[in-house]
């Protein structure tokens, strides 16, 4: 079993362990349910070519949720004019349980 891998998902590399918890892009699977990633760029010293053969990475979704409020704020001078606008990222909470 390997020690860590570096998985793609979302457009980003994520650096992950076996037990380890991370928050990656909104993913399209219910709580509890299992996820694999096929996309793994590194695994057990091979560097893929862009992704190793054969690996996976799989974990169980945690939960889904918001990130922090950005606030984006735009203002023009001498103009009248400015907007203030919100956003809040959504993400899951992915637990990994093997390394494959």
């Amino acid at each position: 079993m390997a020690e860590y891998a570096i998985i793609e998902t979302g457009g980003k590399q994520y650096k992950v362990a076996a037990g380890e918890a991370i928050y990656v892009e909104k993913l399209d699977a219910a709580e509890g349910e299992k996820v694999v990633f096929d996309k793994v760029v590194f695994v057990d010293g091979k560097i893929g070519t862009p992704f190793v053969d054969g690996a996976s990475v799989s974990g169980t979704v945690e939960k889904h949720g918001k990130e922090k409020k950005v606030v984006t704020f735009k203002y023009k001078p001498k103009k009248h004019s400015h907007a203030k606008q919100g956003h809040r990222q959504p993400y899951t909470k992915v637990v990994i349980d093997t390394i494959a």
